[in-house]
Order: C-alpha cells, then structure tokens, then sequence
C-alpha cells in the first residue's frame, strides 16, 4: 500500500521574520491565555492545503507546481498587522497579515489551484486570505483584549522579504506537533529571473533546485488597517 503524506504548498520566510514575529507570539502570550502558538520554524504562508497525497504522486505534484508559477516574477512580501478567523469576537486562529505581496500571492494561489485540481485534489471553497498563523486558541471563547490588541498591531511590520520561490512541504503530526519537510521547490523564473534546473528529490521523488535562491529583508512599505482586513465567516486554509 502507498504511503499517504500530508502535503501543502508554502512560501517560506527568512530567519528576520521569523524571529519578529516570536517577539509577537511572546507579548500576545501575556495577554491571551490557552493559545497554542506556532513554533518559529514552522511559521509559513500557507497557499494551498492538499491532504493526503500518494507518495508516488508527490513527483507529479512538485511538476505541476514548478510548471504553475514559472512564469511568475519574484515579488516583494511584507508581513503587517495582524488579524483573526473568523471573527474578533470570539477568534480561533490569530495571524499576521500580508499587506505588500498579497495581490500576487493570491495570484500564485490561483495558478496552482487549476492543474492541481485536475490532478484530483478539490479546489478551496473559502476566499483565499495571504497570513501567517502564529497561534490557536485552544477553546471556543471570547477575547475581551483583541480589539485592542489589533488596534495596538494595526500597523507594526514583521518584515519584507522577497519572494522568490515555494515549496511543497510534507507534514507529520507528532505529539507535540507538526513536523514540517520540504520536499520540493519552485522557484519564480519570470521576466529577468533566469532558469533553473530541477532534479528530482530522492527521499520523497519531488523537485529541488540545482542551485539555492536568496531570500533577503529589505525596505518596509505601505501602511495597513488590521481590523479591516477581518472579515466574519473568513476562514484559513489549514497549514
């Protein structure tokens, strides 16, 4: 029987970033009780949740995304405010915001969605919201505090970094979490970017690049309303 691997597809983000929003974490922790917080190194943009996948399809599957986004440019990303699903009077997911990038991750979201979905996996129902999710809330409750937390990180920045590539990411759940693997990439070959050549990964048959992209911090950019980017009913594709 072929082993089942639970995959999405994911754009990573640099150690900066990382590292600002466990500063996040660690505040919001003082102040919301029982959230199950992410662990840095599992912090990601989630752009596409695909279950259960075969590993003998896992090859296919990293083909289709290099082949989705090689026409995209790589782009600029910057994560700003925060938010919560579904709504902020009684949240389940607290998430850091994509202000600079969110357009063209939606973009990419929608790129893969068409050759993945004739591969056989269902396309996401819900609209697509660009986040990065630091925490769940461990029980169904109201947070008297969140209002003004938002209000108070309507407008800190965890960072820019460029987007230059993905990557399709395998998930084992352990007991005391996640374990995240990435076993493929696809980098963003648009405009002037170039080309690179992939091979195929021999632990899990996917794609990784010949060559490593550089991801970097840069400049920071425009400004973003936190609480308007909540919306009651959004709700986040799981990661």
């Amino acid at each position: 029987m072929a082993r089942r691997i639970r995959t999405f597809i994911a754009l990573q983000l640099t150690a900066n970033i990382r590292q600002r929003l466990v500063a996040w974490q660690e505040k919001l922790a003082a102040a919301i009780p029982d959230v199950k917080w992410v662990e840095p190194e599992n912090l990601h943009v989630t752009l596409l949740f695909l279950g259960e996948v075969p590993d003998r399809e896992v090859a296919e599957v990293c083909q289709r995304v290099e082949e989705a986004v090689a026409e995209v440019a790589p782009f600029p990303v910057l994560v700003e405010g925060m938010g919560c699903f579904p709504e902020r009077r009684r949240p389940r997911v607290l998430w850091a915001g994509i202000t600079t990038g969110a357009e063209q991750l939606q973009r990419v979201h929608a790129l893969l969605e068409k050759p993945l979905h004739y591969l056989g996996f269902r396309r996401e129902e819900r609209r697509y919201v660009p986040h990065i999710t630091l925490g769940r809330l461990k029980a169904d409750r109201e947070v008297p505090r969140l209002p003004e937390l938002l209000r108070e990180y309507r407008s800190c920045r965890g960072g820019e970094m460029l987007a230059s590539e993905i990557c399709i990411m395998a998930s084992q759940l352990e007991r005391t979490g996640p374990v995240y693997t990435v076993m493929g990439r696809a980098l963003f070959r648009g405009e002037d970017a170039g080309t690179t050549q992939f091979h195929a990964a021999p632990e899990h048959g996917g794609l990784t690049p010949s060559a490593p992209s550089g991801q970097g911090d840069t400049a920071s950019a425009a400004p973003f309303v936190g609480e308007d980017f909540v919306q009651p009913g959004d709700e986040p594709l799981m990661d």
